[in-house]
């Protein structure tokens, strides 16, 4: 039974969902690896299982778009390693490391140039370290007196010799944290002065001076070299440092550093930025530029700021600083041939930067190989349009096209160019011994579903060559290429009944050696089998999705009740809207979101199941989100009732975030579903008025779409049963709290049968073991009571009903 609250809101204790639901809730997931450059070791990460919600509410400060942790003046919010392991390579010997911290928490792990050190961070109670494992002896030991600011994330960054580290840390002595004044001094007051500033809604942003001060207080450190015997200097003054990198040379540093003005409309990445070059004696060489705050930015979403931007280290040489700069304004909507120019300058940064390429699309990204070689990569988000360019950094000649195709295109997709630790510590593209051969790992999409493979290009003939593919019945993901020459490869491998484990194979002799033997965590409730539907749409657009069945279900069982889950995906093509996702032969690991739970308690699963939004041309894939919409669902309930595995009269719908406002507009417009579960969502698009998910029109411009997606407008059109579940902290962009409150109220203010649950300190991911086993409960008791039983559902909510808070006081 559901615990039902008045206005005046009573307690309601945590609750736990079957035991067969809480058994694959807490199933640990597949280490992680990290490995060495030089292919001889492959460090394994163990990942912290849930933490408790006492953890989870530990304190918080909500500043700039950050989220800190006061007491630690660390991010509040990680996903800790709780154990360190080395694996000799290739024979596969393991090493337990010895020395970690007690109940460590460790983030941040890398590996020093050389490959005989692995730098990271543990959180303490009070602070975050620095720690050094010594790979020969496999031993750990804590760097004495040494405090990281870590607000940022990557709070250190290992110099090219090995025996250093570049460190932001807290800075000493700087006094007791600013007071919060319950007075107020006077209003807060925002003012514009005539330019157009638009801005997307974002959480955590400052609110007031005294935000801007713990602001300041928290995120000010004080770059440090450091070395590994633990000698320690100083370098430059303290300051907001956001970055600090030193040079392949190991000669200069790269500071970026933070300053006012700040905004209370935009975060910290759009703040004012100072950006140094410093000696590694902490002496200023040249300040490279000092950008405004970046608060007058067109909304579309390839849109950038003017001036400089994006400075970097050229990853092959000694000390070469790298930056774009738009030639557009920064404005797609701008007629240009050139978008974005690229500019080097080397040391000692006395002579005029150079143009190294213009591009005719934005700039996304740059893979640097040698002297002679590197990739750029540029994009159009209009008509999603991406190219990648060779490019030759010392003779400056045009760039060369190597890939022009669309990025929703993922059939033709050629994969991520494979990418080495060179011996200063950066990562460069791997070639072959004459630099005329690149190489990539992709995922291998294809009708028949992923299957990952290795390919080598010809960079002058642009011919590719696959070295490997993966076979069925098996789902397998090349990890790392170990040695080129000898075409030896780290793969993860698995099936729908193998679990993941890692093995060495030899392209050339196909032998496959296993390097490790994690057992499946699913055992003890039976396998679960996924068969993967295709099926089209009443307009001819292809879809998929994936169904999973109660263990020992025959077809002679009849129909199933059913929960479907989806989250809809936009699309410029209808016939890459079709392509087939993911792989058959995978096998099944739930997240705490996932609907498959549900298979433990009778009710067929549709899973991932496609929702493509297509506009193809000059037409908006969200003009017709609606119609395209439902058209999906109903396919997909279609598809299964053909099968005779579901149950029409009784199929629920869920999602997350986008796939929760995907979820009311499905109960608003449709009388497909008995019941829907919407999380984290946003239901009134008026309130994201800048954009939202892949719409960049602002509601000024198209009213009507923003109106007519709303689920919020059709508050009273929904009478199906909803469950409404939100994190009472969420973090993510648009979906306050505020759009399920309010979207409660409206439903409730029409009679509708419905249930709100708040789950304190949970973030729009949920985290807190209490808060997930919640979560899964109230869904388990929604679907028994309005889907798997409906004639038996009691009495609707009564409009006088309040939001229920999954917490132990009053809400």
């Amino acid at each position: 039974m559901f615990c039902s609250l008045t206005s005046s809101a009573q307690d309601v204790m945590y609750q736990t969902p079957p035991k067969s639901i809480v058994a694959l809730a807490e199933a640990p997931s597949t280490p992680r690896v990290s490995v060495s450059s030089n292919g001889q070791w492959m460090l394994l990460l163990d990942n912290q299982d849930m933490p408790s919600i006492a953890e989870l509410s530990q304190p918080e400060l909500r500043v700039g778009g950050l989220r800190i942790n006061p007491k630690t003046n660390g991010p509040s919010r990680t996903n800790y390693i709780t154990k360190l392991r080395l694996k000799h390579l290739p024979d596969g010997k393991e090493l337990l490391v010895q020395g970690l911290p007690a109940k460590a928490r460790i983030s941040e792990v890398t590996w020093s140039p050389d490959n005989t050190k692995v730098a990271f961070t543990h959180t303490a109670d009070r602070h975050v370290e620095l720690w050094l494992l010594d790979v020969a002896s496999a031993s750990a030991r804590l760097m004495p007196n040494l405090f990281l600011n870590s607000v940022f994330g990557k709070s250190y960054e290992w110099v090219s010799d090995s025996q250093t580290l570049l460190a932001r840390a807290c800075v000493g002595g700087r006094g007791d944290t600013p007071i919060l004044n319950p007075v107020p001094m006077g209003p807060t007051v925002q003012e514009n002065s005539g330019k157009k500033a638009p801005a997307r809604t974002y959480q955590d942003l400052l609110k007031s001076p005294t935000d801007e001060k713990l602001f300041e207080f928290y995120a000010t450190a004080q770059v440090v070299k450091v070395t590994v015997t633990g000698r320690m200097q100083p370098l430059g003054q303290p300051g907001i440092v956001q970055q600090a990198s030193p040079s392949p040379n190991g000669r200069y540093a790269l500071v970026k550093t933070l300053h006012r003005p700040f905004s209370y409309t935009l975060p910290y990445t759009d703040f004012p930025l100072q950006v140094d070059v410093l000696s590694m004696e902490g002496l200023v060489v040249k300040t490279m530029a000092d950008l405004p705050l970046a608060d007058n930015v067109p909304s579309s979403f390839d849109a950038v700021p003017t001036g400089q931007r994006g400075h970097d280290w050229r990853a092959d040489a000694p000390a070469t600083l790298y930056w774009v700069e738009a030639q557009d304004g920064g404005d797609p909507k701008t007629p240009a041939t050139v978008r974005d120019k690229i500019f080097t300058q080397a040391a000692p940064f006395e002579t005029d930067p150079q143009e190294l390429a213009a591009l005719p699309l934005r700039f996304r990204d740059i893979i640097w190989g040698n002297a002679n070689l590197a990739l750029v990569e540029g994009y159009r988000w209009a008509d999603r349009k991406e190219m990648t360019w060779t490019l030759n950094p010392t003779t400056k000649a045009a760039p060369a096209v190597l890939f022009d195709r669309s990025s929703q295109d993922t059939y033709t997709a050629p994969g991520t160019p494979y990418t080495q630790r060179n011996l200063t510590g950066n990562e460069v593209l791997a070639t072959d011994a004459k630099g005329e051969t690149l190489y990539f790992i992709g995922t291998g999409a294809s009708p028949e579903g992923d299957r990952p493979f290795v390919d080598e290009v010809a960079v002058a003939t642009k011919k590719s060559t696959r070295w490997w593919r993966s076979e069925a019945p098996y789902y397998e993901v090349p990890v790392a290429i170990l040695d080129l020459s000898k075409r030896q490869l780290l793969t993860r491998r698995e099936s729908q009944q193998e679990t993941p484990n890692y093995y060495l194979r030899e392209v050339k002799s196909a032998k496959l050696t296993p390097l490790t033997k994690f057992d499946n965590p699913y055992a003890a409730v039976g396998n679960l089998t996924k068969q993967v539907l295709k099926y089209k749409r009443a307009d001819g657009v292809d879809l998929t999705a994936n169904l999973y069945l109660p263990y020992g279900y025959k077809k002679e069982n009849g129909p199933l009740p059913t929960l479907m889950e989806a989250y809809p995906v936009e699309f410029k093509n209808k016939a890459n809207a079709g392509q087939v996702k993911g792989s058959p032969y995978a096998f099944t690991r739930l997240s705490w979101g996932s609907p498959i739970y549900w298979v433990t308690q009778g009710y067929a699963v549709l899973q991932a199941t496609s929702i493509p939004i297509v506009g193809e041309g000059s037409k908006e894939p969200n003009d017709t989100y609606i119609e395209q919409l439902t058209a999906s669902a109903k396919a997909a309930i279609d598809e299964g009732a053909r099968l005779g595995v579901v149950d029409r009269k009784r199929v629920a719908v869920m999602g997350h975030s986008y796939g929760a406002f995907m979820t009311a507009n499905l109960l608003a417009h449709t009388d497909l579903f008995k019941a829907g579960i919407a999380r984290s969502g946003a239901y009134n698009r008026t309130l994201t008025p800048f954009g939202f998910q892949a719409e960049e029109r602002t509601y000024w411009e198209a009213p009507e779409v923003y109106t007519n997606m709303s689920p919020f407008t059709y508050a009273d059109k929904i009478k199906t049963p909803l469950l409404l579940i939100h994190g009472e902290a969420d973090n993510n962009s648009g979906t306050f709290p505020l759009q399920s409150e309010r979207f409660y109220n409206a439903l409730k203010g029409h009679g509708a049968t419905v249930r709100y649950v708040v789950l304190p300190f949970e973030a729009h991911g949920y985290a807190a073991r209490e808060s997930i086993l919640h979560t899964l409960w109230e869904m388990n008791t929604w679907l028994d009571k309005y889907v798997k039983q409906p004639a038996a559902a009691e009495a609707p909510t009564t409009p006088d009903q309040s939001a229920v808070g999954a917490k132990t006081e009053g809400n």
